[in-house]
């Protein structure tokens, strides 16, 4: 009764491991590492399949000696028996050694093959440049193509080679989109790269995935792979002056926002940025074009006036840690800066 018992409970424990890992495979969930967003990720989904198809093999020959050994080549009680007199056999010595050496031959040699292909010497002169210099928690981007600087959400054109050269500016963290390609730690004091070509439109989810103290997992990005005339018209619009409100509530949060901290750590190109003389430790996020951005909090809120009144009002609430102080905005105050940072398109 109990040995029946037992047996139950392992096999619904198993149903519910495999459960389990085919839901981590669904495509409801945003962070896929099977989905093929750019010839990286091709690469690294035909490493995996590969090993998948060796690990096949050889859970199959284990299986089949195994039962030989269990059914053909085993006395049974009662049966007559005789004890083995070979001690050793150098074929099987160097077959069982020569086996696993090719083995790790065969997954060595397309995984060096893959990772030299996203660390060229040199690349297309019309390859896209996005620096990404990590903080405590998001991720500013850079394009100096364009000279545009922006905030944990990064562009870019399919069927364009894109090179990443990565920094930090405190700790490490690490760069992650899994449909996209594979991480690349950001280390201070030295700059790591990762060159890939996007080539599936759509929205892909990020993840720092090297802790970096409370908020880890509040350190969000969002990538954004468009066609040309898209990515075209993203940049026309980065590179746009902001919009200055000239009355109603979005012009009296544009005095706030001049008139408050906000302007110490935050850029509006044109109205405001970090003086020569700012020697803080911490940098915001770039809000020229604030408002068309889909998130905000290091991508763990959607971009609405409510999420921002909540962000505001109490940064801390929302992500631990965070270095942006609490205003102590309230009602019509408050109301008037969400409105101008808003309006910010």
């Amino acid at each position: 009764m109990k040995r029946a018992w037992l047996n139950r409970a392992s096999l619904t424990g198993l149903l519910l491991a495999l459960g389990a890992a085919m839901a981590g495979c669904s495509p409801r969930y945003p962070m896929d590492t099977l989905s093929n967003g750019s010839d990286f990720a091709r690469r690294i989904h035909g490493i995996y399949v590969f090993v998948n198809w060796i690990d096949f093999f050889i859970m199959v020959v284990v299986l089949v000696v195994m039962f030989l050994a269990m059914f053909w080549y085993s006395t049974r009680e009662g049966e007559p028996g005789e004890p083995s007199t070979v001690t050793s056999d150098i074929r099987l010595e160097v077959l069982w050694t020569a086996i696993p050496a090719l083995i790790l031959v065969a997954i060595t040699v397309p995984t060096i093959r893959t990772i030299w292909a996203t660390q060229p010497d040199h690349w297309p002169k019309d390859a896209l440049e996005v620096k990404v210099i990590a903080h405590q928690w998001w991720w500013e981007f850079r394009y100096p193509q364009y000279g545009i600087d922006t905030a944990d959400e990064v562009h870019l054109q399919a069927g364009r080679m894109v090179h990443f050269s990565m920094q930090s500016a405190d700790i490490i963290h690490s760069f992650w989109i899994p449909a996209l390609g594979g991480k690349r730690d950001v280390v201070p004091g030295q700059i790591n790269s990762i060159t890939y070509t996007p080539d599936q439109l759509g929205e892909f989810y990020g993840q720092c995935v090297e802790f970096c103290g409370d908020s880890h997992a509040n350190m969000r990005l969002r990538g954004f792979v468009q066609s040309k005339d898209d990515f075209d018209a993203w940049v026309k619009h980065q590179q746009a002056a902001p919009v200055t409100p000239e009355s109603g509530a979005a012009a009296r949060g544009a005095k706030i926002f001049a008139d408050a901290p906000c302007a110490i750590c935050h850029t509006v190109k044109g109205i405001s940025g970090l003086s020569p003389q700012y020697t803080g430790n911490f940098k915001g996020p770039d809000l020229t074009h604030f408002g068309s951005r889909t998130t905000l909090a290091g991508s763990i809120l959607d971009n609405t006036p409510e999420n921002l009144a909540k962000w505001i009002q109490n940064p801390d609430a929302i992500k631990p840690g965070a270095n942006m102080p609490t205003l102590g905005l309230q009602g019509q105050d408050l109301n008037d800066l969400v409105a101008y940072l808003e309006s910010l398109k």
